[in-house]
């Protein structure tokens, strides 16, 4: 062993360490089989590995570990791209699909955490090797788990919008949540089914932003998935009249939420539209764009 071992194996323990923290099924319900984990668990210790010899490398005036860097953001940007298409090849047999905006975002994020990989192990060896001593190198492992942590969290929907449960109605054929109009239910035994089955909640956004990305379609197509997945969902395929609906109300920015859930539980479902993420192609700054010169 040389004086680079130690400095190595600590970096590439903090940096799996890190990754197997952010490896977890969530709210996006993605990874969940083994071999699914398994392959990121995988692409996380490469991504430790090449963070750990980087400072030693470079110490060496060898400075082909940039060049190894390089090829790894080329690696990881293929792991996104393997995410993206698994998950829209498997969206098309969703009741309730994700839709294209969640799954980028899922996509991106597996590709941010290799590179947080990369930085936990690039500064716990660098903290090792530059004070020479084990404990600097474990301090700045343990503040690099507390920052990952806090990249990884993310914003979610109840940080922009009120959120209330409200009853569905029909006026007519017409279904509607407050006075948002949903869809036209015209057949009396699916309104029957929906008067029954179907629940309504009532999103008001707290800011103009929030407004916008509330209008995304992409964000409300996460939310009714979200819900879906959470408290299941009261159809099958070749049933319109039972899909899911999310519908913006253009005058004041409010969005009716209708869903058909298998499990009627109001609580649970606030905690869930809550906790969907707020999508990172959904946000948008508008109250910034026109304060610049």
């Amino acid at each position: 062993m040389n004086q680079y071992t130690y400095p190595i194996l600590l970096g590439v323990a903090a940096g799996m360490l890190t990754r197997l923290i952010m490896l977890r099924t969530d709210s996006r319900q993605y990874p969940t089989r083994l071999h699914g984990k398994i392959v990121h668990i995988a692409m996380g210790f490469i991504a430790a590995v090449l963070g750990a010899v980087a400072i030693p490398s470079i110490m060496k005036k060898d400075f082909s570990a940039i060049t190894f860097l390089t090829l790894a953001a080329s690696q990881f940007r293929d792991v996104r791209n393997m995410e993206r298409n698994t998950l829209q090849q498997l969206d098309g047999y969703e009741l309730v699909p994700r839709g294209h905006t969640y799954i980028e975002g899922i996509a991106l994020v597996f590709e941010s955490r290799n590179y947080l990989v990369i930085f936990t192990s690039f500064v716990t060896t660098f903290a090792y090797l530059g004070f020479r001593s084990f404990y600097a190198g474990l301090i700045m492992a343990i503040i690099s788990f507390f920052i990952s942590k806090k990249l990884m969290s993310g914003n979610r929907l109840k940080d922009l919008v009120h959120i209330e449960h409200v009853p569905i109605r029909f006026e007519g054929a017409g279904l509607y949540i407050d006075n948002i109009y949903i869809m036209n239910i015209g057949l009396p035994t699916r309104q029957k089914e929906i008067m029954k089955y179907g629940m309504g909640f009532l999103l008001t956004p707290k800011t103009p932003d929030a407004r916008i990305t509330l209008a995304n379609l992409g964000q409300r197509q996460a939310i009714l998935h979200d819900v879906s997945v959470g408290l299941g969902v009261f159809r099958d395929s070749g049933t319109p009249a039972l899909v899911p609906l999310a519908k913006l109300d253009i005058n004041d920015g409010r969005v009716g939420v209708f869903v058909l859930p298998q499990e009627k539980n109001v609580e649970k479902a606030l905690r869930i539209i809550g906790n969907s993420p707020t999508l990172e192609n959904a946000i948008r700054m508008s109250s910034e764009a026109g304060g610049r010169s």
